[in-house]
């Protein structure tokens, strides 16, 4: 069973699929390595995942280490249609997924992976843990472990756990630095820049442009923001994030203050209403906002709604017009979902290759430590990181030093010191 937009789209998925493998190296070899070692073999497993082509090769990894897995959307725009439609004609992957599905139908996919029954889940942004830890007792009891790859959905594991709703161990994939210093920076700067271009064919250059929030993702937005000659603003709650971002050359102010002069801003927070009726009441007329946290309450959309003199205007694909009361218009993007993926293609393969190489890897670690694992939050293993990172230097051509017998010595000694 599957429930996908059109089966037809098949070949250009597979096309797609097969493109973002090229530039995937290190899960190429971890696919290798499952493919040999069997380490998934007849495991349930059930992925809530953004369905994209990148996905696809690491579900075709899982596959490939014998796992008998379900993937559905994590979100209802970030659906790759053709690639969803592949991976059922092609792989043999059951998708419950569709680009623009309503909540309803989102829910129903979601509880078709959950009743897969599945012994090992995949999380972007935790409602696949939720929804089993909420509803599903039964289930909750066979899980081995689960991997999370968002900030949004760590925070919520976190909250799960201090309040003993966690009924299984989880990995924060996210919190990997092979995840979080390249995915987050790299790989969220670059495609949440290209979805608003493609959504809006905005000109960064010359334009304040309001990052809201200093973590990896508000950086690597921020820097790449930077490099096309805006002018950067950045609001935070974290005290010590707002200094780094001082320092490291941003105008650093509040978000009433940002929301009088702001042209273009941008959620990235994994919290709620960063942007709010006070704040829209504030911006100038054309200013535009998007998102490009997990889910799409970093912005209060229903306050916006209500502060509209009339519903709203679709004047672009992804770009829906609100005319405030005061007479000023705000472009929202993507219906405030992750701008990147709803309004682009998600971030590149290749840096992907390292965060998905990571989440493989540290399910073969809970596998292999089935049983012996508490219901807590878990950091991915070092041993796992090291491999990612020399596996992907190796794959870019790169070689870096290694410590001599003395050097480790030194490091492990406590004696030495001024001569």
């Amino acid at each position: 069973m599957s429930d996908v937009k059109d089966k037809k789209l098949a070949p250009k998925g597979k096309l797609r699929i097969e493109w973002a493998e090229r530039d995937m190296p290190v899960l190429s070899q971890v696919k290798e390595k499952f493919a040999k070692n069997q380490v998934l073999k007849d495991k349930k497993m059930s992925a809530c995942l953004h369905v994209t082509a990148e996905t696809a090769n690491l579900v075709r990894t899982l596959k490939a280490g014998g796992a008998d897995i379900v993937l559905c959307a994590s979100n209802p725009l970030s659906t790759q249609d053709d690639v969803a439609a592949s991976l059922v004609e092609d792989y043999g992957i059951p998708v419950y997924a569709i680009k623009g599905e309503d909540n309803d139908t989102y829910f129903k996919h979601l509880t078709a992976a959950v009743e897969h029954s599945p012994v090992v889940t995949m999380d972007d942004g935790c409602d696949l843990v939720s929804t089993i830890s909420a509803k599903y007792p039964d289930i909750a009891k066979q899980i081995i472990g689960s991997m999370e790859e968002t900030t949004t959905g760590v925070i919520r594991l976190r909250a799960m756990e201090k309040d003993g709703a966690l009924k299984f161990p989880v990995f924060a994939v996210n919190d990997a630095q092979t995840k979080n210093l390249f995915d987050n920076r790299y790989g969220t700067g670059q495609s949440t820049v290209d979805g608003i271009i493609r959504a809006t064919d905005f000109l960064i250059a010359g334009k304040n442009v309001v990052v809201a929030g200093y973590g990896w993702c508000g950086k690597g937005f921020a820097m790449r923001c930077k490099g096309m000659g805006a002018n950067v603003i950045v609001t935070e709650v974290n005290p010590v994030k707002g200094i780094e971002a001082a320092m490291d050359g941003f105008r650093v102010m509040s978000m009433a203050e940002a929301a009088l002069i702001g042209d273009l801003f941008c959620t990235l927070t994994g919290n709620m209403h960063v942007i709010r009726p006070e704040h829209f009441e504030k911006m100038k007329d054309g200013a535009i906002v998007c998102n490009s946290g997990h889910f799409d309450i970093e912005i209060d959309i229903k306050g916006l709604k209500q502060m509209a003199k009339a519903e709203r205007k679709n004047v672009r694909n992804f770009v829906d017009q609100y005319v405030l009361r005061n007479g000023r218009s705000v472009y929202l993007l993507a219906e405030g979902r992750l701008v990147n993926l709803g309004a682009a293609e998600g971030h590149p393969a290749s840096v992907m290759d390292m965060s998905f190489s990571t989440q493989a890897l540290a399910t073969e670690y809970a596998v292999n430590k089935a049983g012996r694992l508490k219901p807590i939050v878990y950091n991915v293993p070092q041993e796992i990181e090291d491999w990612v990172a020399t596996a992907k230097l190796r794959s870019m051509g790169i070689a870096i030093d290694i410590l001599t017998p003395e050097q480790k010595k030194y490091l492990e000694s406590w004696k030495e010191g001024t001569c």
